[in-house]
């Protein structure tokens, strides 16, 4: 009966025996380790998650994936007044110190250019010259403001002597844009040329060979071989 009783109080004994030191803090090491993996993934899931939400709530990202009919009246536009990742063209340094004497009104519908003072007071040397290098620009407003602005100083009363003596600058100005790869380029600098064409009339002759190339004059001739007013 003694020994009964011994037996079950060594075995009684062995069960509340402490672990040695090392099991306790591997097994706290086990713990820990997964208690950060789990820490861990949490986090990571949470980033990605606040990642992806803001990238898909964002206004620039919900624009650009449902564009609004109405941005086609606003195209891109830039600032004169900030800072530029590349150095302004001649035109837009003119136009963000006040060279231009107008500015852009935004419409409803169109715009439209206000001039400080009437066209018809304004010179043409150096304006119109001015106005035809910005054709050769491709970003808002420069591009508006340039077309316009050009096509409205020559509909002004006495446009014609004014544009005549400026006929040598501005004919190499228009052919840089006419020989521009990019094609509204190319289009605002032919309306241009027509525009011009109109008010001074025969006066343009003398200067259309500096316009066009020796293939585009073969070319003409081909076609039309009474043609003989510029020789090639």
């Amino acid at each position: 009966m003694n020994v009964k009783c011994d037996s079950r109080r060594s075995n009684r004994e062995a069960m509340q025996k402490p672990e040695c030191p090392g099991g306790v803090q591997l097994r706290n090491r086990k713990a820990a380790n997964g208690d950060q993996r789990t820490s861990s993934s949490v986090h990571r899931t949470t980033v990605q998650q606040s990642s992806s939400s803001s990238s898909t709530s964002s206004p620039e990202t919900a624009r650009k994936l449902h564009p609004r009919p109405s941005d086609k009246l606003n195209p891109k536009t830039i600032n004169p007044f900030g800072e530029q990742s590349r150095a302004p063209s001649a035109f837009a340094a003119i136009y963000s110190k006040g060279g231009i004497p107008c500015r852009l009104v935004h419409g409803s519908v169109k715009h439209r250019l206000q001039w400080e003072c009437p066209p018809e007071n304004l010179p043409f040397d150096p304006l119109l010259i001015t106005l035809a290098e910005g054709l050769r620009e491709t970003r808002h407003p420069y591009t508006f403001v340039s077309k316009e602005g050009f096509r409205e100083l020559l509909l002004v009363q006495g446009a014609a002597e004014k544009a005549v003596p400026l006929l040598p600058r501005l004919i190499p100005v228009l052919k840089a844009a006419l020989v521009h790869l990019d094609d509204e380029v190319f289009a605002r600098g032919l309306n241009a040329l027509v525009q011009l064409s109109v008010v001074v009339g025969p006066s343009l002759n003398d200067h259309l060979k500096h316009l066009l190339t020796s293939g585009s004059l073969i070319i003409i001739k081909s076609k039309i071989p009474t043609y003989c007013s510029i020789c090639c």
